[in-house]
């Protein structure tokens, strides 16, 4: 079946930039959410970064006007389920959220969509386990900022169909994405080797071995990173990272086991850009302070 429509689940920073990537790649793209309030904001973010792409020469002017024109909303997961070829939920990384939306895409998803999560860590077989199609289930995870980031990694599950994993290969290459292909395991490739850097980099904070400052200086002109681990960080959110190195730590052991400091600035509220504060601190229109 040919994949013409996405319908995307959560319309927060995740899901408005997987909304993006689709409305771009020439798909009827369906963006859905609880709140109201957030659905708006997706939508706004979906036509800015439309409108960015046009001027950064990214985006043509027919994507921008097929895209926008193809973008619509919906305020229940069924009404998604009813539209979409493919459905990619993009909710907090909560194993209980996912299974019970996993649970609604089974009862009423059309017959052949796929049914994918952009967990960047969760196990997706257990996923599927849920619902009466596990060869029609995958992992597709995305990158943040989305526009941006070129890779998406596709997760093959226990019993992912090769069907499956070759239609989100080229919804992918659709997107403008660099895809690679991983079979599940805890924390895939990237969320895997990146918490164990991020984390790495807590315990020479708390140590008192360099400033954050520092360290992310040593990792972009040492080690030719983009960014370094507390400005990542601080984009994906305190509270996530903590979230995949619990569970990490439960699947694969003791050189997992979060550092006590990022779990206190979690605690504290500290949860990175979203919050206003992380390791750094950003004013109201998110630039960071003092930088």
């Amino acid at each position: 079946m040919e994949i013409k429509t996405i319908g995307v689940i959560g319309a927060g920073t995740m899901g408005r930039g997987i909304a993006y990537a689709a409305a771009i790649g020439g798909y009827r793209t369906v963006l859905e959410d609880v709140s109201p309030e957030m659905l708006e904001q997706g939508v706004d973010y979906v036509r800015r970064a439309v409108d960015e792409g046009v001027s950064r020469g990214k985006v043509t002017e027919q994507q921008r006007q097929a895209g926008l024109a193809g973008l619509s909303t919906a305020r229940s997961v069924d009404a998604v389920c009813r539209q979409a070829d493919l459905l990619i939920e993009a909710v907090p990384e909560d194993m209980e959220l996912k299974l019970e939306l996993f649970t609604m895409f089974d009862k009423f998803a059309k017959p052949n969509a796929i049914l994918a999560s952009n967990t960047s860590s969760l196990s997706v077989t257990e996923l599927s386990a849920i619902t009466s199609r596990a060869g029609d289930c995958i992992g597709m995870h995305f990158f943040n900022p989305v526009p941006k980031m070129k890779l998406l990694e596709i997760v093959r599950a226990l019993e992912t169909s090769e069907a499956t994993v070759s239609r989100c290969a080229e919804v992918g290459r659709r997107m403008g994405k660099e895809v690679v292909i991983v079979r599940e395991s805890p924390g895939f490739i990237t969320s895997r080797i990146n918490a164990m850097i991020g984390n790495e980099a807590f315990f020479m904070l708390q140590e008192g071995i360099a400033s954050a400052t520092d360290i992310d200086k040593a990792l972009k002109l040492g080690l030719n990173h983009p960014m370094g681990p507390f400005e990542l960080v601080d984009l994906v959110g305190l509270d996530v990272r903590l979230s995949i190195l619990e569970y990490l730590h439960k699947s694969l052991g003791e050189k997992y086991r979060p550092c006590p400091l990022l779990a206190q600035y979690v605690k504290a509220g500290r949860l990175g850009r979203k919050s206003g504060r992380g390791v750094y601190e950003y004013t109201s229109g998110g630039e960071r302070r003092g930088s």
